[in-house]
């Protein structure tokens, strides 16, 4: 006989909050789903904090599932409502997670640096066109980052402080750091980006390491090169295995966060890896997704509130 297995869902959203007429309807979907995959509910707990609202709900299945899969099953209701929801296996749940790696550009801060920068130097619309095709997966990153910083080729190193003043985080991301630190977890920033915003970002919020690409700059002026290592997708992943390792983390143990194609390969080899309001092809290929504008949201997903009613 195969043994049953438990999982936590974790459903976050607006419509959870108490006295909003949608969230009973929801959740009874929720529940009904899992009653028709022979799933038995157990326990459900409500969480709160960060202006957010969730519920975990603990369930038993008589046969084992795919984590992820089991997630995207609860597609629809996401469509229908905007409740994310996630599915962990209820043994990685309770054990914790350790490591947290996260995306730079359009994650932790809600702008593109390059496109900024393109913008100081006038050719923002060429820029932009590529970062897209980047993003969607549609040309290799190495290629449209080469390509990209071409066009910033004598720009002054002096707008690149002018770009880090109106960079913002991501609504969230203080807060998500903070718990991190206070939980005792580790946490990087491995970025597509350059260096100049990624070591700000990273003492900005006291994360643990940051790894991102280095323009090349001479006489006060940015030389449309890059200088060392890409950090693509592929370099991402190698940093997140490096860092795991460094740190006697098992890669089980380590979340991964992201927005673009070029986070795919660490947000597919981590034990927990999300697409944050992600483009609809990455939304498609990560095994969990969150739609909520806050970062802090990912902390219910670790089972991390401020409230505990």
């Amino acid at each position: 006989m195969t043994p049953s297995v438990d999982y936590v869902m974790t459903c976050i959203g607006a419509q959870i909050a108490p006295g909003e007429q949608s969230a009973p309807s929801q959740i009874e979907k929720i529940y009904k789903l899992l009653l028709k995959k022979k799933c038995a509910i157990y326990k459900t707990k409500k969480m709160a904090g960060y202006g957010l609202h969730a519920v975990a709900i603990f369930f038993t299945a008589n046969e084992p599932h795919d984590a992820a899969t089991l997630t995207k099953t609860f597609a629809p209701i996401w469509e229908e409502s905007g409740i994310d929801i996630i599915v962990q296996e209820r043994a990685a749940y309770d054990r914790g997670k350790r490591l947290v790696v996260m995306d730079l550009d359009s994650t932790l801060v809600t702008s593109e640096g390059i496109d900024e920068l393109a913008k100081e130097a006038g050719v923002g619309d060429q820029v932009v066109l590529i970062t897209k095709r980047a993003m969607n997966g549609e040309i290799p990153f190495s290629e449209a980052l080469r390509a990209r910083v071409r066009l910033l080729k004598g720009l002054s190193v002096s707008s690149l402080e002018t770009v880090y003043q109106r960079t913002h985080l991501t609504p969230g991301a203080l807060e998500f750091a903070e718990m991190l630190n206070k939980n005792g977890f580790k946490s990087a920033v491995l970025s597509g980006g350059f260096d100049y915003f990624a070591e700000r970002i990273k003492e900005k919020l006291n994360l643990t390491y940051a790894f991102s690409n280095q323009l090349e700059i001479k006489n006060g002026v940015l030389t449309g090169e890059v200088t060392g290592e890409i950090v693509d997708g592929a370099k991402k992943l190698t940093h997140m295995l490096a860092i795991a390792q460094k740190e006697q983390i098992a890669l089980e143990d380590v979340v991964a966060v992201g927005d673009g194609a070029n986070d795919l390969p660490m947000i597919t080899n981590a034990g927990l890896g999300i697409a944050f309001n992600a483009k609809p092809s990455v939304r498609k290929a990560a095994p969990c997704n969150i739609t909520q504008k806050s970062l802090a949201s990912i902390l219910f997903v670790l089972g991390i509130s401020e409230e505990h009613p």
